[in-house]
C-alpha cells in the first residue's frame, strides 16, 4: 500500500512538472507577441496565474510527502524519544486540521463557483481551477493520517540530520 502511494506521489510530481513546461510556454508565448509581434495576449496571464497556483498547491501534496516543508528538526531531534513522538503527534496534528480545513471549505467554494467563468477564458468554470482546493487537501490530508498512524505505532521513518539519513539525503544531494 505504502508503495503505490509513494508511485502516486511521484505521479503527482510528474503531473507538477507538467504543469511547470506548460506555464513556462504560455508565458513565453505571451512575451513573444507582446514584444516580437506587437499583439498582447489577453489570456495568457490569466492562464499562466492558474497554472502557478496549481502548480503550488500540487507541489505541496509532494514537499508534504517527502517532509520538505520548513520544520524545526534541529530542535525536534534534540528532544528525547518519547517527547519528540509527542510534539510529532501534536505536531502532525496541527497539519491534519489545516488540511482537514483546506479539504473542506475547498470543496464548498468548489460547488459555490460552480457557474462562474474565467474572466478572459470563456470556456474555463472557475470551479474547475478552485477544484485544486480540495483535491490536493484531500491528498495531503491522506498523507497526515498515514504518518499520524507511523507516529502513533512507532514505525515513522523520521528523517535524521545526520548524514546517514538513507533515502531523503540521498534525493537531497543526488
Amino acid at each position: 500500500m505504502a508503495r503505490l502511494f509513494r508511485r502516486f506521489i511521484d505521479l503527482v510530481e510528474w503531473w507538477s512538472v507538467l504543469l511547470l513546461v506548460l506555464m513556462v510556454v504560455v508565458v513565453s508565448l505571451g512575451v513573444f507577441y507582446r514584444y516580437f509581434l506587437n499583439a498582447a495576449l489577453v489570456w495568457y496571464d490569466e492562464f499562466a496565474s492558474y497554472l502557478l497556483v496549481w502548480l503550488t498547491f500540487y507541489g505541496a501534496v509532494v514537499a508534504s510527502y517527502r517532509r520538505r516543508h520548513i520544520g524545526f528538526e534541529l530542535v525536534v531531534e534534540r528532544l528525547r524519544p518519547k517527547i519528540r513522538r509527542i510534539v510529532e503527534f501534536i505536531s502532525e496534528g496541527f497539519v491534519l486540521l489545516f488540511q482537514f480545513v483546506l479539504f473542506y471549505y475547498g470543496w464548498v467554494l468548489t460547488e459555490k463557483m460552480g457557474g462562474e467563468i474565467a474572466v478572459s477564458l470563456t470556456w474555463v468554470k472557475m470551479s474547475w481551477i478552485v477544484s485544486v482546493l480540495p483535491i490536493t487537501g484531500g491528498l495531503m490530508l491522506i498523507v497526515s493520517l498515514l504518518r499520524l498512524l507511523q507516529i502513533v505505532s512507532g514505525t515513522e521513518d523520521r528523517p535524521s540530520l545526520s548524514p546517514a539519513r538513507s533515502e531523503e539525503v540521498r534525493d537531497i544531494t543526488e
